[in-house]
């Protein structure tokens, strides 16, 4: 037996060879995703038949199979038996337990007779199940019939075991909800990414999704909005009486229990997160009695900011409430951490309120940061009490961290590392690595996001340890999660488009050992995921193959040079008379270059298994009569946004979507003026001053821009102003030109004088504009 291995190693050797000189290895073709931690590969297969059978040594162990063996059911319409004990022939599958393997770790062997598996538990089991499921075709994926495959594994040997024992993944139903057939399919894709927790984050100002028998008036009224899905999610105006609330829905508990088994069979612990003292607007709605005010309150139809109507701290009648929902929740969920939160709140209410400032000086407290920290303390005890662990969002260190809490550090490192520090298990989930809500290609190509910006490419570098911890520290480090919030995410198939492909990095990031990650080999393994994905049905992005076009504009030469890229090095093909590119018989290389010196729109995509693959993304770069011309400026840009420089209005390069791409100069609560000397005498008939929206990023359009010309740079003639009627709030984002068009004139200068709105409405915080390409023609 040694010796054949040893035969089968040579010529997997031989052929890994082969496979580096095309850039792939013999564990790229597999298409292992998350990358086990060592694979030899062979040479021959395994063949799965009706006669296969799963020989398992106990009942436990029975657990880690149906999983897997429904793949066949639907597939090839027939499965694997499953015994207990018998002695193997050729053509089964052997469970072994061995008690030195850790909990979730594996080996597997797979030879042209048999495949055999060892682990320690049935989770390592059920995790080299998942294994083999991607050895063999990616039509087991599929949900029927596939009489033609032959359902072969290749000869493999595997040693593997996780890096972290959190593997996780949050999602939001209460911005919008998510019906329980979607909740399970996505636990379904968990488990095919070896992910161990589904964080359920239930309830939030928008919707209260989970019933509660001894408080039922938060599903039957905290469950429902007014419908205002047609408007901005900042712009959403709240509900007015007499208006209906219809919109939304909840979990049932026995909904809640079939959730919680399904994910168990799964081998997924699902961690449930009631919020408090923030984000509780809904259950406050019935309820008001627990806030500080009284109320009354309406749920949230979109985004509310800041989070003023709080649970009132004071009240004793407050956490007897939140006891009785938590042992409920407790009763549902078996988790031994149960997220309360603790993020985001503001404390206005609390500095007013008698209750409150009355605990502060019973309790011996010095401000509202220590009288939230009571608060957290308080329900910590009690989940203590039930024999469970807290965990919540890094915001409960302020006033100091409850005695055994567990943090979720999302605003970055620090909150993660300051707890580590203390001797408290961390949950790293930073927002630039791990928040899917972000955009994950460039702006113009994809559908609304909160913001921010993170490809592919981006979670794959996440490392959830620190450098600045020492080893002891580094231990605290339970491992990281995913995160989806769902306010701009409305649906399903949005819901997969944000997540997919994207959880397969977080998940190689958290499973694979370090030195094991390698991006280019990632890509390459994707390919049979992207398969995957298709076969499941699901609605996964494309955008790390989209283009990402970056201009740099030569003032002295008034050239454009473009350079064309994408995050997975695919060979790019471009055109620049008007027509979408083909792939042709040349190659293409994964960088193209394209100098211009005149108007021109560039169209390119990128190819992938000789297909276009992705968006065709569309750039027209505008060369007009104040290209590279002097501008100046009444009142200076701000230095944090200067769109490269003077010359950003007149670089011929118009921005995106995204305010920080570079191309966009902005003016914080002022008004902007900025004038173009042509040189010479020109003959003008339109301008166009291209502006932005993003109120997320509190951009607001101009409130006007009045547009002149002169002769003399002295007196100014107008040609027309362009008013804004659009409410400041009713876009959420988008690119905007004010542009006039009028009878040709003669002028050397262009003026166009931008009016700001002042302040973001329903604030006192000072409203940006943004500009980008002044453009005269």
């Amino acid at each position: 037996m040694k010796l054949k291995f040893f035969l089968l190693l040579i010529m997997s050797l031989v052929l890994v060879k082969v496979q580096a000189a095309s850039g792939k290895t013999g564990e790229d073709v597999l298409g292992l995703i998350p990358r086990p931690l060592s694979v030899i590969t062979g040479h021959g297969t395994f063949t799965f038949t009706p006669k296969t059978r799963i020989i398992v040594e106990n009942e436990e162990q029975m657990q880690s199979v149906p999983f897997f063996t429904e793949l066949f059911h639907h597939a090839a319409g027939w499965e694997p038996k499953v015994v207990i004990g018998g002695s193997p022939v050729a053509g089964d599958v052997v469970f072994r337990t061995d008690q030195s393997l850790d909990k979730e770790a594996y080996t597997l062997e797979v030879t042209p007779s048999r495949i055999e598996i060892r682990a320690s538990e049935p989770v390592g089991f059920f995790y080299a199940l998942q294994t083999v499921r991607q050895l063999l075709p990616v039509q087991i994926e599929q949900n029927k019939l596939n009489s033609i495959v032959g359902w072969k594994v290749p000869v493999v040997r595997i040693k593997d075991k996780p890096r972290f024992g959190w593997r996780g993944y949050m999602l939001d139903v209460s911005r919008h909800f998510f019906p329980k057939q979607e909740v399970e399919k996505m636990i379904d894709m968990l488990a095919m990414h070896k992910m161990n927790v589904f964080h359920w984050h239930l309830v939030d100002d928008n919707g209260w999704r989970i019933e509660i028998k001894k408080y039922p008036k938060l599903t039957e009224v905290g469950a429902w909005r007014v419908n205002h899905e047609n408007m901005s999610w900042s712009a959403r105006p709240a509900q007015k009486p007499g208006e209906k609330a219809t919109y939304g829905g909840f979990y049932t508990q026995e909904d809640i229990r079939e959730v919680v088994a399904y994910a168990k069979a799964r081998f997924i612990n699902i961690v449930p997160e009631i919020e408090m003292p923030a984000h509780s607007v809904a259950a406050l709605t019935p309820y008001p009695q627990f806030s500080c005010t009284g109320g009354p309150f309406t749920v949230a139809t979109g985004g509310i900011w800041p989070n003023i109507n709080i649970y009132c701290a004071g009240n004793d009648s407050t956490f007897t409430f939140l006891e009785d929902v938590l042992s409920e929740v407790m009763d549902l969920f078996p988790s031994q951490y149960i997220h309360i939160g603790g993020d985001e709140a503001t404390k206005t209410n609390w500095v007013a309120c008698p209750k409150c400032q009355a605990r502060i000086k019973a309790e011996g407290l010095q401000n509202t940061e220590q009288l939230q920290s009571y608060f957290i303390h308080r329900i910590e005890k009690f989940v203590n009490s039930k024999g469970r662990t807290l965990i919540g969002w890094d915001e409960i260190l302020q006033g100091g961290l409850a005695p055994r809490a567990t943090v979720m550090s999302w605003r970055g490192f620090d909150g993660g590392i300051a707890a580590a520090r203390q001797g408290h298990d961390v949950v790293m989930t930073p927002t630039d690595n791990c928040y899917f809500d972000y955009y994950q290609g460039p702006q113009d190509q994809e559908p609304l996001a909160i913001g921010g910006y993170l490809p592919l490419k981006k979670v794959y570098d996440f490392e959830p340890v620190p450098k600045a911890l020492n080893a002891d520290e580094a231990k605290h480090i339970l491992g990281g999660q995913a995160n989806l919030w769902s306010e701009f995410v409305p649906t399903s198939q949005h819901l997969e488009y944000m997540t997919f492909p994207r959880l397969s990095a977080i998940a190689e990031d958290l499973w694979s050992s370090s030195d094991r990650k390698d991006w280019t080999s990632f890509t390459h393994r994707m390919n049979l995921q992207y398969s995957r994905y298709q076969h499941h049905g699901v609605n996964y992005s494309k955008s790390a193959f989209n283009i990402q076009m970056n201009p740099s504009f030569d003032v002295t030469t008034k050239k454009i040079v473009v350079t064309m890229t994408n995050d997975v090095n695919a060979p790019i093909y471009y055109t620049t008379d008007g027509s979408n590119p083909k792939v042709s018989s040349q190659s293409a290389s994964s960088i193209q270059k394209v100098e211009l010196t005149r108007s021109e729109t560039i169209k390119a995509a990128s190819a992938s298994n000789g297909k276009i693959i992705g968006k065709v993304t569309s750039r027209y770069f505008p060369f007009h009569k104040a290209v590279a011309k002097m501008v100046s400026y009444k009142t200076p840009y701000d230095p944090k946004y200067t769109g490269g420089g003077n010359y950003g209005l007149v670089n011929a390069v118009r921005g995106s979507k995204n305010y920080a791409d570079g191309e966009w100069q902005g003016w914080e609560g002022i008004d902007a003026e900025v004038t173009i000397d042509l040189e010479t005498m020109q003959m003008i008939s339109k301008l166009t001053l291209g502006t932005l929206q993003d109120a997320g990023q509190l951009i607001f359009l101009p409130k006007s821009v009045a547009f002149s010309i002169s002769v003399d740079g002295v007196d100014f003639k107008p040609v027309g102003t362009v008013e804004n009627h659009i409410a400041p709030k009713l876009v959420e984002q988008g690119v905007k030109d004010y542009g006039v068009k009028f009878t040709s004139q003669k002028a050397r200068f262009v003026k166009a004088q931008v009016k700001n709105i002042g302040t973001v409405p329903g604030s006192d915080s000072k409203a940006w504009i943004f500009l980008d390409e002044f453009m005269v023609e």
